[in-house]
C-alpha cells in the first residue's frame, strides 16, 4: 500500500507560494450497473476462506467504458476548437450519414504536457498508452512508480507527479493530467497547473535518492526465478 497528502488552499494569499493550481475535477461512476459495481469486490474465497480481492474478466471492458464516459465530459472544457470540431465533424458523419469511419480520439497531447495514470497494472498502462496514442515519455512516470513501488491505487498519481519533479520536467504553466481508478466502478480526473517550475534541488520527495539511476528498462516477458 502507498500513502500522499496534500495541502490544498482556496485562500488568495496562498497563491504565491503554490505548486499547482486545480483546474477542473470530473468523477465518474458506474454503480448503478451491476456489472460494474460487482467488478471489483472484497470477498471471502470459496476454499481457502480468505478474504480478499474479486477481479471479474470483464475489467478491462468496464475500466475503458468509464474512461470513455470521464473523457467526454473532460474533453469540451480542456480541449483545442480544433479537436472538438474534428471530433464533432466525426461524430455527424457517423450518426447522421451513417458513413463506416472509426470514432475520432481527441489528441489530448495538446490538451497537456504530462499524464499521471493510476499504476494499477501493466494491462492497464498499455491500453492508455494505446489508446491515448501516448509517448514512451509520457507513460515513463506511470511506468517507474509501477516498477519501483507496484500498484500503490489512488496514491500512485502523486508517486508519478513527484517523478516528473524529480526529474526537472514541470515548466510553469505545465499541464497535468491525473486519470485514477477505483473500485463501484469510478473513474476520476483532475486537471492541474503548475503555477511555477519545479527546482528538483529544492524538492524532498521519494524519488531524490535514486531519481539518476531511473528510467530503467522494464521487459514485457521476466524468466521466474525458482
Amino acid at each position: 500500500m502507498g500513502v500522499a497528502a496534500v495541502l490544498l488552499s482556496n485562500r488568495i494569499f496562498d497563491r504565491r507560494r503554490s505548486k499547482y493550481q486545480l483546474m477542473r475535477t470530473v468523477r465518474t461512476h458506474k454503480g448503478a450497473d451491476d456489472k460494474s459495481f460487482n467488478c471489483v469486490l472484497q470477498r471471502e474465497d470459496s476454499d481457502t476462506q480468505r478474504v480478499g480481492v474479486s477481479l471479474s474478466k470483464d475489467l478491462m471492458v468496464i475500466a475503458g467504458e468509464a474512461l470513455k464516459t470521464n473523457i467526454t465530459t473532460l474533453g469540451p472544457s480542456v480541449l483545442p476548437v480544433s479537436e472538438q470540431l474534428l471530433f464533432l465533424v466525426t461524430l455527424v458523419a457517423k450518426k447522421v450519414f451513417k458513413m463506416k469511419i472509426k470514432p475520432y480520439i481527441p489528441n489530448f497531447k495538446l490538451a497537456f504536457e504530462h499524464f499521471c495514470i493510476h499504476a494499477g497494472g501493466r494491462g492497464v498502462l498499455d491500453e492508455l498508452e494505446k489508446n491515448l496514442e501516448l509517448t514512451e515519455w509520457h507513460m515513463e512516470p506511470s511506468r517507474m512508480t509501477l516498477y519501483r513501488f507496484g500498484n500503490t491505487s489512488s496514491s500512485s498519481l502523486w508517486y508519478e507527479l513527484a517523478y516528473s519533479e524529480a526529474k526537472g520536467r514541470i515548466k510553469k504553466g505545465d499541464r497535468i493530467w491525473q486519470i485514477g481508478f477505483g473500485s463501484g466502478f469510478k473513474c476520476n480526473s483532475a486537471v492541474w497547473r503548475a503555477m511555477r517550475a519545479i527546482d528538483p534541488a529544492k524538492e524532498k520527495n521519494p524519488w531524490m535518492d535514486e531519481i539518476d539511476g531511473f528510467p530503467v528498462r522494464v521487459p514485457k516477458v521476466a524468466p521466474l526465478v525458482y
